[in-house]
């Protein structure tokens, strides 16, 4: 009788520490993604994208598939959003998120964001808080761009 509620506690717990250790993990990447335009590192060599996201990627490709990650670099300097990024379109596929690297003296927000698949427990537990059975995973970091080298 205890046994079907101890198997749903501890499916749970394994999937919400599952949850939280990916969570830092992409948090990680975040920051160390944005210590590259943060030292100027991206913008003087002229860094895209796509290149920023394989990057980023071999940080993260242990537990995340790349191509769902979606990387939005926002100047901040005259104001933006810091709310989760709108994950799908219309049509239901990925954004492809937003890229401006800034310049000195920029304040700068670099979001990673994933929608992370998970399995609804026993007795309603669920993550899950998007379309698919998937819930958003997001690692956020702000910081004001060096001034590097001119």
């Amino acid at each position: 009788m205890v046994a079907p509620l101890f198997i749903g506690a501890l499916i749970a717990i394994f999937q919400t520490t599952l949850f939280l250790f990916a969570q830092a993990n992409l948090q990680s990447a975040a920051v160390e993604g944005a210590r590259l335009l943060m030292t100027g590192q991206a913008q003087n060599g002229g860094m895209t994208q796509s290149q920023f996201q394989s990057t980023i990627c071999p940080m993260v490709q242990t537990l995340f598939n790349c191509s769902n990650l979606v990387i939005s670099v926002q100047n901040c300097s005259s104001g933006c959003s810091t709310s989760a990024p709108q994950m799908y379109n219309a049509q239901g596929q990925l954004n492809p998120g937003t890229w401006d690297p800034g310049s000195p003296g920029d304040l700068m927000v670099v979001e990673l964001a994933y929608p992370w698949s998970v399995i609804s427990g026993p007795l309603g537990f669920t993550l899950a808080n998007l379309p698919g059975g998937t819930a958003l995973m997001m690692g956020v970091t702000a910081f004001r761009v060096e001034p590097y080298g001119s």
